[in-house]
């Protein structure tokens, strides 16, 4: 890893001019993103994909970046202990750990496979990360492991920590854990935890991305309760610089919020959508609410504005007419993965078009 002099990671003087990163849960919408930021930023660094593959990890996402020779892709569990010491041997120096199960609705039907990934796979990256003296290991986390707020505050990071679904509980239990590696092993950890993302390649049932497909179909755009969940925006790209920052420059031992500061109730929100498409409001339909649903979230990024000078560059208008032009642009991507077809084209498709692995 070369060097050159300025701030950089472990509070040195450095700053890095090359490095090679294990990024893992890469090919799922967060990280793609943050993926293709990074080599477009960093031509000389190298990048390490691991991803398991399950159903909300897209190859497709990272098509572009196929042919890059700093980028490689591995198939594989953070959670397998072998194949992680393995990929770490052959010289990692940060890892960033997206990799994790983090829809809200089925860690209600199955927490089981959320505490296996979120809690167990994060303890076998931090082991390995320590083992082999990986100089910065961030863990990125969510504002829902800080619970709900009422209708005024927001969340700092020492706000207690109290989540309300398996989905952030086990995240919280693994930013706990990030942190007992740091307090106990002195390990160069940090922890970014970011408002509600939106942007390209998000998976179609989350919010945003079901509104705009279903608004593209002519169908219903279905809305939890009243609609009155109040959300904090940032468009992704947005929020891969700060992640970028914390990286470089973050820390050791310290938590990041990340935020936008666009605070939005989802039907307010999706009758945006609408006013962009030039739809009515006639498209929304109330639905059944979920157990356990948060009220409200909104996140303080004042420490990561002030001691590392990242702030939002998208507005939500502009964030919203990019996504909807993306999707605008990419329906057969998102068709395939509605259609339920896109795990069979993957497979048929990724494996003869040169896709490095380990």
């Amino acid at each position: 890893m070369r060097r050159k002099r300025d701030r950089g990671i472990q509070g040195t003087t450095e700053r890095i001019d090359r490095m090679k990163i294990l990024v893992t849960g890469g090919a799922g919408f967060i990280g793609s993103n943050f993926i293709l930021y990074m080599l477009n930023k960093y031509r000389d660094y190298d990048i390490v994909n691991l991803d398991k593959l399950t159903y909300a990890g897209n190859p497709e996402n990272l098509e572009n970046a196929m042919n890059n020779k700093h980028y490689t892709f591995v198939k594989g569990d953070i959670a397998d202990a072998g194949l992680v010491r393995g990929i770490m041997d052959k010289g990692i120096d940060a890892v960033v750990n997206f990799a994790a199960e983090s829809h809200v609705d089925r860690s209600i039907l199955e927490p089981a496979s959320f505490i296996k990934t979120n809690i167990l796979g994060t303890q076998v990256l931090l082991d390995i990360a320590r083992e082999k003296h990986i100089a910065r290991f961030v863990q990125i986390s969510t504002d829902e492991v800080y619970g709900s707020l009422g209708s005024t505050g927001r969340f700092t990071e020492t706000t207690p920590v109290q989540p309300n679904s398996p989905y952030s509980a086990s995240k919280a239990s693994a930013d706990m854990v990030v942190l007992a590696y740091y307090r106990t092993f002195g390990m160069p950890v940090v922890i970014t935890r970011t408002s509600n993302n939106y942007g390209p390649y998000q998976f179609p049932e989350k919010l945003l991305p079901l509104a705009i497909t279903n608004i593209m179909e002519e169908k219903p755009v279905p809305i939890y309760g009243d609609g009155m969940y109040v959300r904090d925006w940032i468009f992704v790209t947005d929020n891969a610089e700060a992640i970028d920052m914390v990286l470089h420059s973050g820390k050791d031992g310290e938590v990041y919020n990340i935020g936008a500061g666009y605070e939005s109730a989802n039907l307010s929100l999706i009758k945006t959508v609408l006013r962009l498409m030039h739809k009515p409001e006639s498209f929304i339909t109330h639905v059944k609410d979920r157990p356990g649903h948060d009220r409200r979230y909104a996140m303080d990024p004042s420490k990561i504005m002030n001691e590392l000078g990242w702030s939002p560059r998208t507005s939500i208008e502009h964030g919203l007419e990019l996504t909807i032009d993306w999707y605008t642009a990419n329906r057969k991507w998102w068709r395939r993965i509605k259609s339920g077809e896109y795990m069979t084209y993957y497979e048929k498709n990724y494996s003869v078009k040169g896709l490095r692995t380990h």
